[in-house]
């Protein structure tokens, strides 16, 4: 059933499969993520709130700025990613610098926070790049748990942020 998968993905698909804990640490960061970003309302209206206007802060950013910030936030999303895959392997060392080199607080990333105009953006971006810091160092620890409460922790700030503030 399995020949058409590379000898990589057969791997992860057998680690996922004897590994319930796995499976429930994703379970728990998807629900505890999407549960978040959906707010109470989502629960009480489900669809028609699709049509409801979009009340989050704007940020007024130029085009090219947008695209940039959005690109940005989908290589954070990769980073996470590449985290989850690498503590499920227990390669907590790698995990760490992941967290610092594309999550962390990073002389370009204070830079780039630094450029935006609205102040609590922009404390939402230098807390987040702050508590993905302090991730990497707790993933360094090897920690399972401790690992995946950091990272629901750090992925907090990411939906608190996508809740008050839209490009």
């Amino acid at each position: 059933m399995m020949e058409f998968l590379s000898s990589d993905t057969r791997h992860k698909y057998l680690f996922m499969r004897q590994s319930p804990s796995f499976l429930l640490f994703l379970f728990l960061i998807l629900s505890r993520t999407v549960g978040a970003a959906e707010g109470p309302s989502h629960h009480h209206q489900g669809m028609m709130e699709m049509d409801v206007a979009d009340e989050r802060i704007s940020l007024g950013l130029p085009e090219p700025m947008r695209r940039h910030q959005l690109a940005n936030m989908r290589s954070h999303l990769e980073a996470v990613r590449e985290i989850i895959a690498d503590l499920a392997a227990g390669r907590f060392d790698h995990a760490a610098e992941v967290a610092h080199a594309r999550l962390g607080l990073t002389p370009e990333m204070q830079r780039m926070c630094n450029m935006f105009r609205n102040e609590e953006f922009r404390a939402h971006g230098l807390a987040f790049h702050h508590q993905a810091d302090a991730m990497a160092e707790i993933f360094r620890k090897g920690k399972l748990d401790d690992a995946l409460n950091a990272l629901g922790e750090t992925l907090d700030h990411c939906v608190q942020c996508h809740q008050r503030f839209r490009q």
